[in-house]
């Protein structure tokens, strides 16, 4: 679809998530009436939201179909949470619009048949972190819910109380957790931790979080290694910064009775914080809740989608957290697509405007083209 052109009758459609434990949806109610409201028609796969406790009478505005083929066939934007598969792209028709998270850097094949079903296709992870684009990140609303669920988990395996109390059998003192890394999901982590009334402390190693640290009531870890970066991402640490960084965090590690790392660059995989060595200075009985697990996990010890001691020390590696929280997760998703489509469809029409740098710094294909850079660079090579 060139910068301008219009598609009337504009059907979107939502079919069933297809990745193993995802339970969110990219549509709920509300946001249905929106889409309604912009003279979208709305096409849904029978049960797309059961597992977020949606069924399918909560959704009066859609016609509902029970096979998946004929609702992706009849769209002509597609919104979704998990990447549709190489089999679903195939059912789509040319110049259909795709929304949600693509992952490119996890699955080439996927955007090799994105391109060559000439698929306009928007991963919302890829917006430019600015002002205007908050409402549409998915980034940093669904790492709310997982830095959220992380602590949960953190104060569910570990043999103290979170909260200091005093009781006939005298005071118990307050768990001591670290936070490491303080983007939306170590911000949230910091304050569920401090809510369930542990003493916190975080590390990042952009010193500009501090004073957001400590207006959470967090203590800032300060090991003396910046890794300040561009919108608001740490810039990748250099060897002798990494060696400094490493040595100074794992003497902390022992005062500590839970960590919760939550460091991840996006499109890149989880930079290891603390490694074998480090995992030494922890004491048994402590948790360490690694939130990257998904992209490799930020300790070395950790085993993605597992749960394992080590030394009297518990590692969980929990995967899709988000997901954990599926009722809350697909309401503030929906949302953000809903903000993304209200650029383009009014009126029952959709006119994407390239000149717009939401639209065209999130799209990854389009006319047979793959057209984020660094993703044509990683599948096709440089030109």
């Amino acid at each position: 679809m060139r910068s301008g052109e219009q598609t009337m009758g504009l059907t979107i459609a939502v079919v069933r998530e297809q990745a193993p434990g995802e339970r969110r949806t990219a549509l709920v109610p509300d946001v249905a009436k929106k889409l309604k409201a912009l003279g979208a028609s709305l096409l849904g796969e029978s049960g797309f939201g059961t597992a977020a406790q949606l069924p399918d009478q909560l959704f009066p505005e859609l016609e509902w179909t029970s096979e998946r083929d004929a609702a992706l066939g009849r769209a002509d934007i597609v919104i979704h949470v998990q990447p549709l598969s190489v089999e679903d792209i195939e059912r789509l028709r040319e110049g259909t619009i795709v929304v949600g998270y693509l992952q490119p850097h996890l699955a080439p094949e996927r955007v090799k048949a994105l391109r060559d079903r000439k698929i306009t296709s928007f991963g919302l992870e890829l917006l430019p972190r600015t002002t205007r684009a908050q409402a549409m990140d998915v980034l940093s609303s669904q790492a709310g819910m997982a830095g959220y669920k992380a602590v949960l988990i953190g104060a569910e395996l570990s043999g103290k109380f979170f909260p200091m109390l005093t009781t006939a059998a005298g005071t118990v003192r307050p768990a001591k957790v670290l936070i490491v890394g303080a983007g939306v999901a170590g911000l949230q982590a910091i304050a569920t931790a401090r809510r369930l009334g542990a003493m916190v402390e975080a590390f990042d190693v952009r010193p500009e979080v501090k004073e957001q640290i400590e207006s959470l009531g967090a203590k800032f870890l300060d090991l003396g290694v910046s890794a300040k970066g561009e919108g608001g991402y740490a810039r990748e640490l250099t060897a002798e910064e990494r060696v400094e960084q490493s040595r100074r965090l794992g003497e902390q590690l022992k005062n500590y009775d839970v960590v919760v790392t939550t460091a991840a660059i996006p499109g890149r995989r989880a930079p290891k914080i603390i490694t074998t060595e480090m995992c030494r200075n922890l004491r048994a009985g402590s948790v360490v809740v690694d939130l990257a697990a998904e992209t490799g996990g930020n300790c070395e010890l950790t085993q993605p989608g597992q749960t394992v001691v080590a030394d009297g020390v518990t590692y969980a590696g929990p995967l899709n957290l988000a997901s954990m929280g599926a009722i809350h997760a697909s309401e503030m998703y929906s949302r953000n697509v809903f903000n993304f489509l209200a650029l383009s469809v009014k009126g029952g029409a959709c006119t994407l405007d390239w000149n717009d740098e939401l639209i065209a710094k999130s799209a990854l294909t389009h006319a047979g083209k793959i057209v984020h850079e660094p993703t044509r660079v990683a599948v096709e090579g440089a030109a």
